[in-house]
């Protein structure tokens, strides 16, 4: 019998992964999207609890871009638009 070592995300049980730095990426990506999602509530009181979790896994997923954006080059973010919905 083989034994398959996997890794479980903290922040998301279900998901498994076969590399603790995929693993380790995830829950940070997923920490940021947390933090993100808080600060998008507090500035627009108006977003839901549904809205700003996803624009904040938008957002954490997509950091690069963002990153590049706001180091003064906006058409960073035009590769956005090529790519596909989020999961």
């Amino acid at each position: 019998m083989a034994v398959e070592v996997v890794y479980r995300s903290s922040r998301d049980p279900e998901r498994l992964f076969m590399d603790k730095a995929e693993a380790d990426r995830h829950d940070k990506m997923l920490e940021l999207a947390e933090l993100l999602s808080e600060v998008l509530q507090k500035a627009v009181p108006s977003l839901s609890d549904d809205q700003g979790e996803e624009l904040g896994i938008y957002m954490a997923r997509n950091r690069e871009v963002f990153a590049k954006a706001f180091k003064n080059q906006p058409d960073a973010l035009g590769e956005l638009g090529s790519q596909p919905a989020a999961e």
